[in-house]
């Protein structure tokens, strides 16, 4: 079943006249390095020469997975659910940060497999409680993943309706790491030891072991190919609920800003259904999951940072926000060679 959604490709009508201003600011040509970069992509994206962020937001997606009974984590699987409890009291890595830099943090029930309690922060869009073991089963059935691809989608039309034109996407689910994995080596064709990593902190032989069970689980399933199918089999509740919020952003030409390992998976399987998808997202930075650098690489794109993270959360998002702020205060507010009367 194909996704509702249309994406246009950003406007490069302003890309010379971007590129104009940004080498009459008083510097040697390119020497603000990836800043410049960023600085024209936020200006196309917004197709405006004066791009601006607006209530930044960051959505936090947590839901629990079935493989994790199967001892692919270094945590059980009620981790999930604590730390979701630790992020709507605030003491959180993502808590300390976005408050830091003043962003708006939301915490997304995707599927966890407790109750949650209410609380201001947490959206409860719960499609199911985990997902299923795939090392025996479809992780989800595909009513249930097109659910939560549109609950994602509906979930960033109601922030960019409140005025958000930026927001970053993280999550939280103990075996997430594992989905991940799975659907890059499918959609990739990279083999599957290249794509599977630590995770929460195995040691060498736990990740052969993991390595061991997702090929089993490969097994069960091997004549799956489609996008769409391939997150059914072996995603996640949070994996496909970003997936439809990094497609509806893009729809509405928000600045999308991906996190880490996870959340660039989902990206893969957005990317796979519209590739001009990219053009709206930013790689907040370069994990230490095995798996992430050789995403990007797929992608053909460049991290802001590389800090060796490995924490989600969408922790990096937080982390790399402020250059993305630097980017468009620089070429809104410092002067040109003209204005600060200094030869060019």
């Amino acid at each position: 079943m194909p996704l509702k959604f249309t994406i246009s490709p950003c406007s490069s009508a302003l890309a010379s006249e971007l590129q104009t201003k940004i080498n009459q600011k008083t510097k040697p040509l390119g020497a603000l390095g990836f800043l410049e970069s960023l600085a024209l992509q936020i200006g196309l994206c917004q197709n405006t020469l004066n791009p601006q962020l607006t209530k930044p937001c960051v959505l936090v997606f947590a839901a629990d997975h079935g493989i994790a009974e199967a001892g692919v984590s270094a945590y059980p699987q009620s981790v999930t659910a604590q730390m979701v409890m630790n992020f709507l009291k605030g003491g959180a890595a993502i808590n300390v940060i976005a408050r830091q830099h003043q962003l708006a943090l939301l915490i997304v029930d995707a599927g966890v497999k407790d109750e949650l309690p209410s609380h201001p922060d947490l959206i409860n869009a719960k499609v199911g409680y985990g997902t299923r073991n795939f090392l025996i089963e479809a992780a989800m059935i595909e009513e249930d993943c097109l659910k939560a691809i549109t609950k994602g989608a509906d979930l960033v039309s109601l922030q960019q309706q409140k005025g958000c034109n930026c927001i970053g996407f993280g999550e939280m689910g103990i075996g997430n790491t594992s989905s991940a994995a799975l659907l890059m080596h499918k959609l990739t064709a990279i083999p599957l030891d290249e794509c599977v990593g630590r995770g929460t902190g195995l040691d060498d032989s736990q990740v052969r072991e993991k390595v061991a069970i997702l090929n089993q689980a490969l097994q069960h399933s091997p004549d799956i190919h489609s996008p769409l199918e391939i997150l059914a089999t072996w995603g996640g509740f949070e994996i496909a609920m970003m997936v439809g919020a990094i497609l509806q952003a893009a729809e509405l030409k928000m600045l999308v800003m991906i996190d880490g390992f996870i959340a660039s998976s989902a990206l893969l399987v957005a990317y796979k259904h519209f590739p001009q998808v990219l053009e709206y997202c930013v790689f907040s930075h370069v994990s230490n999951e095995r798996g992430h650098r050789a995403l990007l690489d797929y992608f053909k794109v460049r991290a802001i940072l590389a800090m060796d993270l490995r924490l989600g959360e969408g922790s990096g998002v937080a982390l790399a926000f402020p250059l993305l702020q630097s980017a468009v205060l620089f070429l809104n507010e410092m002067a040109t060679f003209s204005e600060a009367g200094v030869d060019q």
